[in-house]
């Protein structure tokens, strides 16, 4: 993940910690032959949501980017509105807490966080209700289209990308790209909606806008990961992984380009037909087709 110093200096920023936590653990392993080794695992630990001392909700996470998490959270459950809103994100990891300052507080925060919807997938899964009723307002820009050879060289950058995941295994990973395929973030957690929160934050941060971005993700194309993409102005969604019926017809709904099981030179498209061109020169390309009747090895 791409890491700048942010204190809060420029006019309506937070002021954000800079929390660290250790991201892998060492364990001892003995196989099925007895053989003892020592592996490494990818670190999970609570932190507790306090916004102006009101406890909101504990996410399991592996730690690494906590105060983008918060804000992502925050801003994807639609509970803060504006990024001039928040005086601070202050994590302290020895009692594994967040306290999130506001200007004026959460209108109706009870009323708005009663309603929760669990949703699929690992790691933090739920929502708060509403979320589906906002779709309809949401307008990604028609223009956008995305090439065929930016797809590949997405696919190939993160299959190069250094991560915990290489490392120890267990966790999702989502990022960010420019429409012709140059990282922009990249942020690893023990679930992709934690991921997807994180890199949300970090867009909200640095005031960059989704119109031409492309988001890409380990895990499924749920419903709720399509929401949060158009939430956050993403016309292009892309996976390693499958979709959903509703993640397929939400996609549909919203006018965004879906690319299921990119591996290699090979996608599905699945909604958002026209976003997409093909290159002549690349339809030829050959690929070795992988097993679609079942998702890739769960990452936690």
């Amino acid at each position: 993940m791409r890491r700048d110093a942010r204190h809060g200096s420029a006019a309506g920023r937070p002021v954000l910690s800079e929390a660290r936590a250790v991201l892998t653990h060492e364990v001892l392993a003995i196989d099925e032959r007895g053989r003892r080794s020592g592996i490494a695992i990818p670190a999970e630990r609570p932190l507790t949501i306090y916004v102006d001392r009101r406890e909101l909700v504990t996410l399991m996470t592996l730690g690494g980017a906590p105060e983008a998490l918060v804000l992502g959270y925050l801003r994807n459950q639609r509970l803060v509105r504006a990024l001039e809103d928040i005086v601070s994100i202050q994590v302290d990891w020895s009692v594994d807490a967040v306290a999130v300052v506001t200007r004026h507080g959460i209108q109706d925060v009870e009323a708005r966080t009663a309603k929760k919807v669990v949703t699929t997938g690992c790691g933090q899964g739920s929502v708060f209700g509403g979320l589906m009723d906002e779709v309809d307002q949401i307008a990604l820009p028609a223009q956008a289209r995305l090439a065929q050879s930016s797809v590949y060289r997405i696919v190939d950058t993160i299959r190069t990308q250094q991560s915990v995941y290489k490392q120890a295994g267990s966790v999702h990973g989502c990022a960010l790209f420019t429409g012709g395929g140059d990282l922009l973030y990249f942020v690893e957690d023990v679930g992709r909606h934690n991921a997807v929160d994180a890199i949300a934050g970090l867009m909200w941060l640095d005031g960059v806008d989704g119109a031409d971005k492309v988001f890409y993700t380990t895990g499924r194309l749920t419903s709720e990961m399509v929401i949060k993409g158009a939430q956050m102005g993403i016309p292009f969604l892309l996976s390693r992984s499958g979709t959903t019926q509703m993640g397929q017809m939400v996609a549909e709904r919203v006018g965004m380009s879906l690319l299921a099981r990119c591996s290699g030179r090979h996608f599905l498209l699945l909604a958002g037909h026209e976003r997409l061109v093909f290159e002549p020169q690349l339809l030829d390309t050959p690929y070795v087709r992988p097993d679609l009747r079942a998702d890739p090895e769960p990452r936690n």
